[in-house]
């Protein structure tokens, strides 16, 4: 980390603990900061030049060799840009005056709890009130599969698979590198992470040239995806109608049964809580894939487990803020 206390040597920044302990209660609050509409969005500058490294670099005519090589080049410059601008950052607010509301901002864009909850609250609206075709709307903004012939429980098991996995991918994993490492930690975890959203897929295209971001990707989230889980079964104590021993035990038996090394654990932990059936075949862009079934209870997932995932969600939420708050206390010696 860069600090150790409430103000660093020259009284100028506060401990990183305490800004992402404000940047996470803002953003559970506010969401997404409209600001963004007018200048670009931190994910949106890393996607860009992800995009034009990969049509500069990975082009038909190559090799698989050449190909693989050139995308660990594309993965390397991006990480070492997004570790410089992540220390320019810290530097800044630790050594001026207002660096730290800097900082606070560009934390606040990286978090996205508040806008997970939200498009997962719309789909389950759209399902009660709306009609499928609404809903399947809904729930393109928030899946990669073809929403278009899933039916009324597939978009709902398909929303609660998005809000356990994106719990660990856009809330516990950007908490857990920022808390080890402050802004560069963060955002180098968000950079390979949109590296394995535009190019760590099995396609022709990227098979070769994004096999380093998408296995870069599964190490950065190996402890996260597992700490989001737990914290899932954990959450589940205190849910209405939920099981926390159906949790542990299915994160422990059906975990590896998701093509995933990480998203079966946050996805087995949800299926285990809610007493139902996640994962099962689904299509990506035509593609079927015939993946197993995760949890004991049945497929016919509907809106009011949905609702059920929500609460589980709002209450991990809140215990990981807790766990950064007990961390922040003991540091800071409060």
């Amino acid at each position: 980390m860069f600090t150790f206390g409430l103000e660093n040597i020259t009284g100028a920044g506060f401990d990183p603990l305490v800004l992402l302990l404000v940047a996470v209660l803002l953003e559970a609050y506010f969401g997404r900061l409209g600001i963004f509409k007018i200048i670009p969005h931190p994910v949106s500058i890393i996607g860009g030049a992800i995009r034009w490294l990969e049509k500069k670099l990975n082009r038909d005519k190559r090799s698989q060799l050449d190909r693989a090589i050139r995308g660990t080049i594309s993965v390397l410059i991006i990480v070492i840009a997004a570790g410089a601008g992540g220390w320019g950052i810290a530097w800044l607010s630790l050594h001026q005056q207002f660096g730290w509301v800097l900082e606070t901002v560009l934390l606040l864009s990286l978090l996205a709890g508040r806008d997970l909850f939200d498009r997962t609250s719309d789909v389950m609206r759209a399902l009660e009130k709306d009609g499928i075709k609404s809903a399947r709307v809904a729930v393109s903004h928030i899946v990669g599969r073809d929403p278009a012939h899933l039916d009324e429980h597939g978009i709902a098991r398909a929303s609660i698979e998005s809000l356990a996995e994106n719990f660990s991918d856009a809330v516990i994993a950007p908490m857990f590198w920022y808390v080890l490492f402050g802004f560069p930690g963060i955002l180098i975890y968000k950079a390979v992470n949109t590296m394995d959203s535009e190019i760590g897929y099995m396609s022709d295209r990227y098979r070769a040239f994004g096999m380093v971001a998408a296995r870069l990707d599964d190490v950065l989230n190996i402890i996260p995806a597992r700490l989001a889980a737990l914290i899932i079964a954990l959450a589940s104590f205190v849910a209405p109608k939920a099981s926390p021993w159906g949790a542990f035990k299915t994160m422990l038996t059906d975990a590896g049964k998701h093509t995933s090394p990480n998203a079966g654990w946050v996805e087995a932990a949800m299926a285990g809580a809610l007493g139902i059936a996640l994962a099962g075949p689904r299509k990506y862009s035509g593609t079927t894939v015939n993946a197993k079934w995760i949890g004991e209870g049945s497929a016919k997932a509907l809106p009011s487990d949905i609702k059920r995932a929500l609460y589980i969600y709002a209450v991990a939420m809140l215990l990981s803020i807790l766990i950064v708050a007990v961390i922040a206390v003991f540091r800071l010696g409060i």
